[in-house]
């Protein structure tokens, strides 16, 4: 009769091997007897013979499993990157135009169901791109994220496309953002605002993909003309609405009219303060100081307070308090 089968892998151990494992690391050996229970800590290299006793296994310490099998794991991932290539060189070579289920004669609307097949939509369209990607990215963007996108960009750059990025304000402070921008270089202008819509990627207004479900694992990738201008059409809308992350704000002119006090107001405004409070401080009332508020936004061209705190800190304003109005 044969023994229990242990077919699994260490992120699905098995009780038996849970305990021998336990029981060989406490001990710093195990009887062959006492692990015949649980062969997968073998198979899986947690246990291994004793040179000196072949009776006797000792237990790989965690660390060091950790690592061997992570490296299986990338060898793997690794090994299945090369498929895919060249499965996509293989089947590219018969999508030429007029070919059944080429790109050029995909449906206007396809829906890409789990992130894989999202991924390798997007991946193709970036591979076919040549002047301009136009992207909505609401929300931070985690460190892997921004690792995942950054080959995508730096093929971009190499074939002289430019990527033009819509952030909402908050999410210009998600990890490895400072990092991805410095490698993309002059290649990727990014803009921001309090308020955008959902995530867009549009790729030289020919095919452009939006989010179907809320987890964002269905998405639609649009290739019908009417819908990708649309949608670029919003794109532009908002992109003149945005405040440039690395261009300064123009000068405020010398003729703005601006009072030492509303010097004082954009000084307090650019630290944060709400208005009860830039009041308090200024021993005025809210209703005064949101007069003065009104003049600076129209001075600097904003339309909410987001702008009008990034405008007032590009624009240099504040360097000079010597040269101030008096009210």
């Amino acid at each position: 009769m044969t023994g229990p089968q242990h077919t699994h892998g260490v992120e699905e151990l098995c009780e038996a091997g849970s305990r021998a494992y336990a029981e060989a690391l406490k001990q710093g050996r195990v009887s062959r007897r006492a692990a015949t229970t649980a062969p997968c800590l073998i198979d899986l290299g947690l246990l291994h013979p004793d040179p000196d006793d072949m009776e006797r296994l000792l237990p790989t310490p965690p660390s060091l499993a950790l690592h061997a099998i992570l490296r299986d794991i990338e060898s793997e991932i690794h090994t299945h990157r090369s498929r895919e290539v060249k499965i996509v060189e293989t089947l590219e070579r018969f999508m030429t135009p007029g070919t059944p289920g080429s790109p050029q004669d995909a449906p206007g609307v396809v829906v890409l169901e789990g992130l894989p097949r999202i991924n390798t939509a997007i991946n193709r369209a970036n591979k076919a791109c040549r002047s301009e990607v136009l992207c909505v990215q609401p929300g931070p963007r985690s460190a892997y994220e921004l690792r995942t996108a950054l080959p995508r960009g730096l093929l971009l750059r190499e074939r002289g496309a430019r990527m033009r990025t819509l952030y909402q304000r908050a999410s210009l402070h998600s990890p490895g953002l400072r990092d991805y921008l410095e490698q993309m270089g002059d290649s990727i202008e990014i803009r921001s605002l309090d308020d955008i819509p959902e995530r867009l990627i549009i790729f030289d207004r020919s095919v452009a993909f939006i989010p179907a479900s809320a987890d964002r694992t269905t998405a639609l990738e649009l290739r019908h003309p009417a819908l990708v201008e649309y949608f670029a059409t919003v794109f532009e809308r908002f992109w003149r609405q945005g405040i440039a992350l690395h261009e300064p704000a123009p000068p405020v002119p010398a003729e703005a009219g601006i009072s030492e006090r509303q010097y004082a107001v954009a000084r307090l405004l650019s630290e944060g303060h709400p208005d009860e409070a830039v009041a308090k401080r200024l021993g005025i009332s809210v209703r005064t100081c949101r007069t003065h508020i009104a003049h600076l936004s129209t001075v600097l061209g904003t339309t909410n307070r987001v702008q009008l705190g990034v405008r007032i800190a590009q624009s240099g304003m504040l360097k000079d308090p010597e040269t101030h109005q008096s009210e």
